[in-house]
């Protein structure tokens, strides 16, 4: 079956582990079409999943870890001890070749550590990046870096773009994205060196997407751009910002519907519309942050994800896996490479002159 998808799936990994994970690869199996799963971690706990969900069990084959990581686990203690665990064995099936990409729920600093070490970075990239998808006014924006790296210097802002950009084009079907660097205000002067040296670079050079300059906090939620990027720790802080919102907005809505019997009854006749916000604003629809940058697909699913959410992570991997992605991303971070050594050597040749 030479077209034939194959998915490595870390089986043990979030907070529910095969329970969750297994009714996951179930759903998937079912909508996802001619796609195998390589399932990595407890045979016995694997096998009493399966034997409940028919689709997977067909599309499945077990390959036994004696070891998982825990949730809690330092990234340092998991590297120690990682060779062998259900993460470690998912993301070296991608190395090997046996699967196109992989899909865990586990802790993220495992994750990442333990697949910057199996897969290497890809040529020409400094620092990978997380990616979240974020629904918003126009559709969904993808946001990066949003935790793999505390500070970033302006080449890797660009390479943020480049990946995002990619990323949106293959799960998103974006035809050529448009991107902005996050900022404190749309003006030229604004903003912190590095930032406006990633804008320089953005703006001088001809990549596969639309750069559109600076752009502000609210313009995430407004869609403004297809891709936002910015460090990780600003990344992360807004993220988990509009995580708090939204569960904030979402209690106080409960509550304002349950405050009397009037506001019971508006509920009723509002409940279509409701559902259909609280789908649309649901974090398990657009569940799935891929590890960008290595040579090889790795895609995080939330450690809470339920089943729904969990397939939509792997939806996410098979989405990557049957795109250009890879090519895509190689293709600009070319041109970034010759733009950034033609920059280096201009001083010298000047000065030599």
């Amino acid at each position: 079956m030479p077209n034939t998808l194959i998915l490595s799936i870390d089986a043990m990994g979030g907070d529910h582990g095969p329970s969750v994970v297994i009714p996951a690869v179930d759903i998937a199996a079912r909508q996802l079409g001619d796609v195998r799963f390589l399932l990595h971690g407890d045979q016995a706990q694997i096998e009493a999943e399966l034997a409940k969900a028919p689709a997977a069990r067909a599309a499945s084959e077990i390959r036994h870890a004696d070891k998982a990581i825990a949730m809690d686990e330092k990234p340092a203690q998991a590297m120690r001890r990682g060779k062998g665990s259900s993460v470690w064995n998912a993301v070296e099936a991608v190395k090997d070749g046996q699967a196109a990409a992989a899909v865990s729920a586990g802790n993220t600093g495992a994750l990442m550590a333990i697949s910057m070490l199996v897969l290497r970075m890809a040529e020409g990239i400094k620092r990978p990046a997380i990616v979240a998808s974020w629904p918003t006014m126009n559709g969904i924006s993808a946001v990066l870096d949003v935790g793999a790296n505390v500070e970033s210097d302006a080449e890797q802002l660009v390479e943020f773009a480049i990946m995002g950009a990619a990323f949106h084009h293959a799960v998103h079907g974006s035809t050529k994205p448009t991107v902005g660097l996050l900022n404190v205000g749309s003006e030229e002067q604004k903003g912190h060196e590095e930032v406006r040296e990633a804008h320089a670079l953005l703006r001088a050079n001809s990549f596969d997407f639309d750069y559109r300059g600076f752009v502000e906090g609210n313009d995430i939620a407004k869609g403004t751009v297809d891709v936002i990027v910015t460090d990780g720790f600003t990344g992360n802080v807004a993220l988990k910002t509009a995580e708090g919102l939204a569960r904030f907005f979402g209690n106080e809505l409960r509550a304002t519907f349950k405050s009397g019997p009037l506001a019971m009854l508006g509920a009723v006749f509002a409940s279509g519309a409701l559902g259909a916000m609280r789908k649309r604003m649901d974090p398990g629809a657009v569940n799935g942050g891929p590890l960008l940058g290595l040579n090889g697909i790795v895609v995080k699913s939330h450690g809470g994800a339920d089943a729904p959410g969990y397939a939509a992570a792997i939806r996410v991997a098979a989405d990557l896996a049957r795109s250009d992605f890879t090519a895509e991303i190689d293709r600009n971070i070319r041109r970034l490479g010759a733009v950034v050594s033609e920059s280096a050597a201009s001083p010298a040749e000047g000065a030599a002159e």
